[in-house]
């Protein structure tokens, strides 16, 4: 019986889909469908007498489809199950979620009708309602989730249902990876400070509401966000508990603010584009690999328990540094380091012994 209802509430998803990018006039155009190649024959009507008779897609296993429909956008395939029957009951065995507004977005004519606010909305309003519907008609007797992403306007409202199934979707199965990738209406160069600081106070919004979803994310990307308090940041990592990947472009707590890591699981660090004037890695006993681009002025790092970090790239735009970087105290820490990678432009860099050895071979 659970798996009878499991799969009419795919059917459901998949049918609400339809209906709902008929209602929001969505082209179908991006529909993904598998195309059977036949021979020819000289009788085209006997050919096609004999593919209407034989449905080879339906021939296909279960195992075979999934593997077909997994390596889609979620959306896309969807929309894919919407061509038979048969295929209507897969969408409740997925095991692999990578659902995109970009599916949805990519076909509208913002040239012949601009994109506006309502059209955001309406567009978010469309993936939280086929999120909703999909992770619900999970069949609960597949409990491994390998892969959820979802990648969505960062608007409080509308992310709200999504994060709120994502955390419904964690509590009841195993979740492999989990990831959560915000976007926003302007791209950084169109960005004031208001609109960065609106940002920042709309992410934590979200993160308020429902932190058990943040709780269960092993991967964040966050760009073009301006915290109010140097502890926002903090206080996210605090929250993603099982959190293996940051990536923070052009994120910061104000010009010359200072990132302070503590995390017990995080792997990777990637801070880029932001005004950062240091990072502080306090107690980060998995950190393997950390990017740091950008900052604004004196030394960028300084580390605690960092004993697996093993890969190092630092990247620096301008003319003078305010003073000479010398790696052999920078890393006097960290003897870890097998792959060192820095980009300075122009810059100055002073190297002592190991570390200069390891400049040649790099370069």
């Amino acid at each position: 019986m659970k798996n009878v209802a499991a799969r009419r509430e795919g059917e459901e998803a998949v049918g609400d889909l339809a209906a709902q990018l008929d209602m929001n006039n969505i082209s179908r155009r991006a529909l993904h469908g598998i195309y059977l190649r036949t021979r020819r024959s000289p009788n085209i009507s006997a050919m096609q007498n004999a593919v209407a008779r034989r449905d080879r897609l339906s021939e296909l296993p279960d195992n075979v489809l999934l593997n077909i429909l997994e390596r889609l956008d979620t959306l896309d395939a969807l929309r894919t199950c919407t061509l038979s029957k048969r295929l209507m009951r897969l969408p409740a065995m997925l095991s692999r979620f990578d659902i995109d507004i970009g599916s949805l977005t990519q076909h509208h004519d913002k040239a012949s009708h601009g994109f506006n606010t309502a059209d955001v909305v309406r567009y978010n309003n469309t993936l939280a309602g086929v999120t909703e519907k999909i992770l619900a008609a999970r069949s609960p007797e597949i409990h491994t989730i390998h892969k959820l992403r979802a990648t969505c306007y960062l608007r409080a409202d509308e992310c709200l249902p999504i994060t709120r199934a994502f955390a419904s979707t964690m509590a009841d199965h195993k979740v492999d990876k989990a990831e959560f990738v915000p976007i926003l209406e302007k791209p950084f160069s169109e960005c004031t400070n208001g609109d960065l600081l609106c940002y920042a106070k709309r992410f934590n919004i979200c993160l308020g509401d429902c932190p058990a979803a943040f709780a269960g994310l092993t991967c964040l990307w966050l760009s073009n966000l301006r915290f109010a308090d140097q502890l926002d940041i903090p206080n996210i990592l605090s929250t993603c508990k099982r959190l293996e990947r940051l990536r923070l472009s052009h994120c910061d707590a104000g010009i010359g603010s200072v990132l302070m890591v503590e995390h017990d699981q995080l792997v990777e660090l990637i801070v880029d584009q932001g005004v950062f004037a240091a990072v502080h890695l306090y107690g980060v006993p998995k950190i393997q690999h950390l990017t740091f681009t950008c900052w604004w002025y004196g030394v960028p790092l300084s580390f605690g328990c960092v004993p697996q970090l093993s890969k190092l790239s630092l990247g620096k735009r301008g003319r003078t540094l305010t003073k000479n970087l010398q790696l052999s105290q920078l890393l006097a820490n960290v003897p870890s380091i097998r792959d060192l990678h820095l980009d300075f432009v122009s810059e100055k860099v002073l190297t002592h012994s190991y570390y200069s050895m390891m400049l040649i071979m790099l370069m």
